[in-house]
């Protein structure tokens, strides 16, 4: 069933992750001492992983230099191209000498 490490790892993951979901479950549903606690901690570190996300995001863009502008880089393709034909032609005239 399982032929690599890759799915032997997989196996692994999805085996504690049930595991975890199961007994998460049990202390929600049935453990009153410890639901208030179990709620609270999720709740927690979902909103601090999406306001880590946020502030990847935030602090990706603030450091990140803007793009060219569109006419610039048009400009530049056509430079390309220009110099791209200028050479197919030096060597179309080289090919025939």
């Amino acid at each position: 069933m399982l032929e690599s490490k890759d799915q032997m790892i997989g196996a692994l993951i999805l085996i504690v992750c049930i595991a975890i979901a199961a007994g998460y479950s049990y202390v929600v549903l049935f453990v009153e001492a410890w639901r208030v606690w179990a709620v609270t901690i999720v709740v927690l570190l979902a909103f601090l992983a999406i306001m880590f996300i946020g502030a990847w995001i935030g602090w990706t863009m603030a450091t990140t230099p803007p793009p060219k502008p569109i006419e610039e880089l048009e400009l530049e393709e056509e430079k390309e191209e220009a110099e791209a034909a200028e050479e197919k032609a030096e060597e179309a005239g080289e090919k025939k000498e």
